[in-house]
């Protein structure tokens, strides 16, 4: 093994631990052990057609062993394909060999080892061995840690869902809301991402060099191979069957599947930039931890560097994602060979995409609302009750309602709660609306914003 001091990706080095979950699924290890279960179950399906008498149906021991090959497929076993693969140049003829050898002292097996990989280019093989890898990723890691960011961004939202905060638009005091009904409102679109990772089919096929069951149909002219295939696919394996391909199965899915994971990232980087801004103007201060180190020569700083960390991480995850999701649904004519290399790139995608999702997470952690700064920024800047109070003389017909209080506050300093009041008191609308506005400040402005903030699950 590499020392991860040595390492050449900072996934496998400086990062390590965080993208371990990953490791086993994406690694060369985890593509030959998907390769192993869809070779022995694609062997299984065949001894189970009552067409194909040449491979009788396996004993209970002969399908224990094949499970066991499947689970127990280790590390060292993998080195022994790779050993094979030195010599064959082949990476799945590695495979096949490897499994001939395993069960050469099964008498079952043996007899009928020329069915193993029977009719199957390495297409077949490999699309659905990455299927089921993404899809292991997905459910095993991916959605996990979703799932804690989205609980804590709820635990946020309802937390802070009474903390008035001023907006800004265009970078200038705007509108008041919440910091809860911010965060409300990312989690809000985390969700809609989340629901279509979800609702993601995972495709695959077992159709041959060119999707058209050739070999299949010379071998066994009579069986109903689409049916077979059809049912290898979605019942042995779990995965979606695509019934029209060239010899790959051509992407799309995966394509979706990396623009979702791109949409999340994007959400994130989003609002990894909004909670930087906001730890700088003080409306969060962050949870100090004993012996960190904020900057090397200045000892008072406390760094947004988990958002910062997660920024840079989900940039390159997204880079990667973008082109895996243009690039792998093209292949010239029937096959050429440029998803091959690609495919191999997939942890990474994903590895960068944990890692950020970590470090935005680990943020929140350290996240605490500063309520006095919120408060300071509010008290300050009385002129966002321009808004309200313009709205209200429109209601009550006032002429020029909007034009008066852009000469009152556009540009000018110093915009007081007694000038304000002032101008209010002259206003000709009902006592009763003006009493509203005279209890009115920047703080009690904030619409519904708490209230959506608490609503959001």
């Amino acid at each position: 093994m590499i020392d991860p001091i040595a390492a050449l990706s900072p996934l496998d080095g400086r990062y390590a631990a965080a993208t371990e979950a990953l490791r086993p699924i994406f690694s060369e290890y985890g593509l030959m052990k998907a390769r192993i279960k869809v070779e022995l179950e694609w062997l299984k399906s065949l001894a189970a057609a009552p067409e194909i008498s040449e491979v009788p149906p396996f004993s209970e021991q002969t399908l224990s062993e094949i499970r066991s090959v499947i689970q127990g497929f280790s590390l060292q076993q993998a080195a022994e394909v790779k050993a094979i693969e030195a010599t064959t140049n082949h990476d799945v003829k590695a495979i096949e060999y490897w499994l001939k050898k395993r069960f050469e002292n099964n008498s079952e097996i043996s007899k009928v080892n020329e069915f193993i990989h029977f009719a199957c280019t390495s297409e077949d093989i490999n699309n659905l061995s990455h299927a089921l890898m993404l899809r292991e990723a997905r459910d095993a890691v991916l959605l996990p840690k979703l799932a804690d960011i989205a609980a804590k961004l709820q635990q946020l939202a309802h937390g802070l869902s009474d903390y008035p905060m001023m907006s800004r638009t265009h970078g200038q005091p705007a509108t008041p809301t919440t910091l809860g009904k911010e965060i409300a409102n990312v989690l809000y679109r985390l969700q809609r991402q989340i629901r279509q990772l979800e609702q993601q089919q995972f495709l695959g096929k077992i159709n041959g060099a060119v999707g058209n069951y050739n070999a299949h149909m010379v071998a066994y002219p009579d069986k109903d191979w689409e049916s077979h295939c059809r049912h290898f696919v979605e019942n042995a394996l779990g995965l979606t069957f695509n019934p029209y391909t060239i010899q790959i199965e051509p992407h799309d899915y995966m394509a979706e599947f990396f623009q979702t994971l791109s949409r999340i990232n994007t959400v994130l980087i989003d609002f990894n930039r909004d909670v930087w801004g906001y730890i700088s103007l003080g409306y969060f201060k962050q949870k100090v931890k004993a012996g960190e180190v904020g900057s090397s020569t200045m000892p008072h700083k406390v760094n947004p560097i988990d958002f910062e960390n997660s920024e840079g991480n989900l940039g390159i995850a997204n880079a990667v994602l973008g082109f895996m999701a243009e690039k792998l649904p093209v292949s010239r004519w029937q096959r050429d060979l440029t998803d091959s290399t690609v495919l191999r790139n997939m942890g990474v995608g994903a590895g960068y995409t944990l890692l950020g999702w970590t470090a935005h997470l680990r943020g929140l952690d350290k996240l605490e609302a500063n309520a006095a700064a919120l408060d300071a920024d509010l008290d300050a800047t009385w002129e966002l009750l321009a808004e309200p109070i313009q709205t209200v003389m429109r209601r009550y017909a006032v002429p020029q309602a909007y034009e008066q209080l852009k000469e009152l506050t556009r540009g000018k300093d110093g915009i007081t709660p007694q000038s304000l009041q002032t101008f209010i008191q002259g206003l000709a609308v009902p006592n009763e609306a003006k009493q509203q506005l005279l209890a009115l400040t920047p703080a009690l402005y904030i619409g519904k914003a708490a209230e959506l903030a608490k609503r959001i699950g």
